[in-house]
């Protein structure tokens, strides 16, 4: 079963603030014991020749990381993370952002995440992150 929240608190986010209006608008489920998105990079979104920037595509990992937590009732920062580009991400490409709970204890959360190509099942970039649950 999907489950979404609205976050008040984040209306301008460059990732899921659905009032930023250069911003990536991706909006963020629950679907079991994951978090899920979908996102399509286009031109706004170039780093060289018609691939998706790197910062965009991590940014984009980092949100399906801390909206995890978010969904689940708690509100986290990004202390660390650690990135991994697998496939370079055409311009207009579909992918499904998977984010993940490795394991928490006390404040700190361990999250991993991937991006995925929806047309041909390969991943991308993956992520894993520490977050400080405040």
């Amino acid at each position: 079963m999907s489950q979404e929240r609205t976050r008040p608190d984040a209306n301008n986010c460059f990732v899921c603030g659905p009032d930023n209006p250069i911003g990536l608008r991706l909006v963020f489920r629950m679907d079991g014991n994951v978090c899920r998105s979908e996102f399509t990079p286009d031109q706004r979104h170039v780093g060289f020749d018609g691939m998706t920037h790197g910062g965009i595509l991590y940014s984009a990992l980092d949100d399906v990381m801390a909206n995890w937590l978010f969904l689940q009732g708690a509100r986290g920062y990004t202390a660390r993370c650690e990135v991994r580009y697998r496939e370079p991400l055409d311009i207009g490409t579909e992918v499904q952002l998977e984010g993940r709970l490795e394991r928490r204890k006390a404040r700190l959360a361990i999250l991993a995440a991937r991006a995925v190509r929806t047309v041909d099942g390969k991943s991308v970039a993956e992520a894993q992150a520490s977050f400080m649950i405040e």
